[in-house]
């Protein structure tokens, strides 16, 4: 752990360096603070319609609607559904924003010569990817959780009453504590495989992204009633993905040869 430790301060040190490659992260972070509050907030003040009176909204607001919901008022109820699918936005920001960060973790080394010198330390295969992969994950962690908390506290401000404490829900720490960080991860980790076997970043950044297509689909269900996943079926997918990343990185120490990359890339 102390290797590890030693090496994240390493990949901090030099985002800080180099901030402007966090400027994506607040990009997606204000996008997904701006989008809800303009659908849920700004679009009925504007136009006079109560979301209540749409019955396409109070039907798909009722699935998966919680005892803590079930007081509300239609409006609230609807409030409640639409902010907890705009929650899932957030689970793409550590996604998008650390991938071009996991993407040249190895190829930006290996191109500035700062890998040859590293690779001579005792550090082992399975400690530089961990690495790589929690100083790519933590600064764009940060920044979402912060953006959450933003979001949380536009809601207590801003909707109905009742939809605060409503969102206060084992689903959404769920989802930004478990379901989110562990989708990052195994996108992350995908990225680092890849950015190790290759001299091109964009195709470790296209191999990892591919884990948005999966999230994007949940996303598009959920807004259109047809599936509602429970807290257990979110736990289990949520155990998953960090199964599925511990799995990816005992590959990716396996694969990883560091002769090889020493010698093959130019």
């Amino acid at each position: 752990m102390t290797r590890v430790r030693a090496l994240i301060g390493k990949e901090l040190l030099d985002l800080r360096r180099n901030r402007a490659a966090l400027a994506p992260v607040v990009i997606v972070v204000v996008m997904s603070l701006v989008l809800p509050f303009l659908i849920v907030i700004g679009i009925p003040l504007l136009t006079g319609e109560s979301l209540g009176r749409e019955p396409d909204l109070v039907k798909v607001s009722d699935v998966g609607a919680s005892a803590a919901s079930a007081s509300l008022t239609p409006e609230g109820r609807i409030q409640v559904f639409l902010f907890q699918q705009f929650l899932l936005l957030f689970l793409l920001t550590p996604v998008t924003g650390a991938m071009a960060l996991a993407a040249h973790s190895v190829v930006g080394e290996k191109q500035g010569r700062t890998l040859e010198p590293l690779l001579a330390t005792p550090i082992t295969a399975v400690e530089l990817l961990v690495a790589k992969v929690l100083g790519a994950l933590l600064p764009t962690l940060t920044i979402s959780l912060a953006g959450i908390l933003f979001y949380f506290a536009g809601i207590v401000a801003l909707a109905a009453p009742g939809v605060a404490w409503a969102m206060a829900s084992g689903r959404s720490a769920l989802l930004v504590l478990l379901v989110g960080p562990g989708a990052a991860l195994v996108s992350l980790q995908s990225a680092l495989l890849i950015s190790s076997r290759v001299n091109d970043a964009r195709a470790a950044q296209q191999f990892g992204v591919l884990i948005i297509i999966p999230l994007t689909v949940l996303l598009v269900a959920q807004f259109l009633g047809s599936m509602w996943l429970s807290n257990a079926a979110l736990a289990l997918i949520g155990a998953g993905l960090f199964g599925i990343w511990i799995v990816l990185t005992l590959v990716s120490a396996a694969l990883f040869e560091r002769e090889a990359i020493l010698t093959r890339w130019r």
